[in-house]
Formats: C-alpha cells, sequence, structure tokens
C-alpha cells in the first residue's frame, strides 16, 4: 500500500483520509447505515493466507451493531462448505463490505472475528458471527453502478416463515445432513 501510494505521490492524501474518516468506533449513521443492508460481501483468508470473498444477505437488519466497536451477523443454512466461517477458525482476520446501490455509498470493516454456537438472537441461524472492528471507513461510492432492489429472497430466514427447499439441493439428496 505504501509503495504505491509513494509511486503515485498519494501517501498525504491517504494518511489524511485515514486520520479525519477512519474509526475504530461504529457512529450512528454506521449503525443505521449496516443495519439497514440486505447483503454485504465478506472476505477471509485461511491459515496460509489463501483469500475467499463471500456473499451474505438476509433481510435489512439481520446485521446489528452490538457494541461500540462490535457487531453481529448470523451464518445461515448454505451450500455446507462453510469456506468463510472456515478461514474464520484458522484466521479471524475478516473484511466486511456494505454498499448501497440506490445511493452509491460503501462502508468498510475491518476486524477479527468469532464463531459463537448461540444462534437464539437470529431468526434461522446455524452459527452467529462478532466482529470486533479494528478500522471503519467509509469509501468514495463513485464508480458504483446504480442498481436497484427488486424484492428479498424467499429463502432469507424470517419469523414464522419455512423457506422453500433450494431446487440444487434435491440433486444432493443423499448427501445432506441426516438431522
Amino acid at each position: 500500500m505504501r509503495e504505491l501510494q509513494d509511486r503515485f505521490d498519494t501517501r498525504r492524501l491517504a494518511d489524511r483520509l485515514d486520520e479525519k474518516l477512519g474509526r475504530t468506533a461504529f457512529t450512528d449513521e454506521d449503525r443505521a447505515f449496516i443495519e439497514s443492508r440486505a447483503m454485504f460481501f465478506l472476505a477471509t483468508a485461511d491459515a496460509s493466507g489463501r483469500p475467499d470473498c463471500s456473499y451474505k444477505g438476509g433481510l435489512p437488519g439481520f446485521v446489528r451493531v452490538t457494541g461500540a466497536s462490535e457487531l453481529s451477523f448470523p451464518s445461515y443454512d448454505g451450500n455446507g462448505m462453510f469456506r468463510s466461517l472456515g478461514n474464520v477458525l484458522a484466521n479471524p482476520s475478516v473484511g466486511l463490505l456494505f454498499l448501497d446501490f440506490e445511493q452509491p455509498r460503501r462502508l468498510r470493516v475491518n476486524g477479527k472475528a468469532a464463531i459463537v454456537e448461540n444462534q437464539s438472537e437470529f431468526e434461522g441461524a446455524q452459527l452467529v458471527v462478532r466482529v470486533t472492528a479494528e478500522a471503519i471507513f467509509p469509501n468514495c461510492p463513485r464508480y458504483l453502478h446504480r442498481l436497484q432492489l427488486v424484492e428479498t429472497s424467499v429463502y432469507a430466514p424470517r419469523p414464522q416463515v419455512q423457506p422453500p427447499e433450494p431446487a440444487w439441493k434435491r440433486h444432493f439428496k443423499e448427501f445432506l445432513p441426516r438431522s
């Protein structure tokens, strides 16, 4: 990062942006933004540093700011690979990117994640992930394409609604968990 900042003479700008915009505690505006999102991207890396990025989605409010520098989100039933959470077990460093495509806005949260077994605080969760933020900062939304949410996923857990079985699972019946 510093090598490229020096090469393109942006170190002073980067330092000033970090000084003015970077933080380790969530603001009220950060909380409102995060809790209004129906999705985010989660970056993880395994013990050898090999990266992985995944989409995490749910109904708005499925990610909650639970402390001054902490947020929590559920891990819902997926394809059973546990790529992201497996990486968290080996390397707790994570990056989260929250986006608003309708009114272009981005917020990055980098920190350390831990997996919590108590999933009762989130409808439909298998596990809960808690992230202690080490760096929170808005990102320039200049290149975000304007998109609009058409509808939320029918698979997103919601109170008193049993989501349909995903079509792909029908092809793997003999491999699905027995429980």
